[in-house]
């Protein structure tokens, strides 16, 4: 909304002695902790935990933070470690119930058809190696800039693009039968567009490339179709972070963290 306060000034009001803009900074990122921890370990509980442990994080290194980073980074950081030592510990992964995050069906044919796309997606993320997904997911769900993705993992921006390239080719690859209806043939002048696009949309192509790749797109309708696919792929990721209301049980986790806070002076 846009008379919210920012993230700074509810920083500046905590550090005040207002203690509600604490539990205002954490309900504001605790939707989209939970959604990274729910992809990132694949399993509901550890996903409740994960957001747990980093909320109680934040809360107790609230007043320290000095803002080197985005609030949002930081966070994402904490989180991040949370699911790597959840992730060292865990039993082997559970199948998650993916249409838990998408939208429910009805008796039309086009509500099913986006469930079911909706399903692949999850699936298809799911199906990364970690260090790709989490990528995929800070970059293209949560979208974070590919640097404030590297700050959160702690390597190079070149590393993080590297990564999100193939998770990008490889997600679009599961759900290529879904998006494009007659796949057609390569040919020999055909490139490898999906990757050369991901490279083109994180600013890594030269204009001369980018033009020739420009002119075989517009001239090749398997290409035209590739493309759109990739496209269509990552607006669905990006559509996956639903903002919306803070969920019953998510506030339950925020309030329970400033409990516990509280109880710790």
């Amino acid at each position: 909304m846009k008379n919210d306060p920012s993230d700074a000034d509810l920083l500046s009001a905590y550090r005040g002695g207002d203690d509600a803009a604490l539990e205002r900074i954490l309900a504001r990122y605790a939707p989209a902790v939970r959604r990274f921890g729910l992809k990132m370990c694949r399993d509901p509980e550890e996903a409740a935990d994960v957001l747990q442990d980093t909320l109680l994080a934040a809360a107790r290194g609230m007043r320290e933070f000095r803002g080197a980073s985005s609030l949002s980074t930081w966070l994402y950081t904490i989180a991040r470690s949370f699911c790597i030592k959840h992730r060292r510990r865990a039993a082997p992964t559970v199948e998650i119930d993916s249409s838990a995050d998408v939208a429910s069906t009805d008796a039309h044919d086009e509500a099913v058809a986006s469930h079911e796309i909706g399903v692949a997606l999850e699936r298809a993320i799911g199906a990364l190696l970690p260090e790709q997904r989490e990528v995929l997911l800070l970059r293209d769900v949560e979208g974070l800039s590919a640097p404030e993705v590297a700050q959160v993992l702690g390597t190079s921006v070149d590393a993080v693009k590297s990564r999100l390239h193939r998770a990008r080719v490889a997600v679009r690859e599961q759900l290529a039968p879904l998006l494009i209806e007659s796949p057609l043939p390569a040919t020999p002048a055909c490139p490898e567009v999906v990757p050369m696009l991901s490279r083109y949309l994180e600013g890594e192509i030269g204009e001369a490339e980018c033009a020739e790749m420009h002119a075989h797109v517009a001239a090749c309708p398997r290409c035209r179709a590739e493309c759109d696919s990739l496209r269509k792929v990552l607006a669905l990721c990006k559509r996956s972070a639903r903002d919306g209301e803070v969920r019953e049980d998510v506030q339950r986790v925020v309030r329970e963290a400033i409990r516990q806070l509280e109880a710790q002076r």
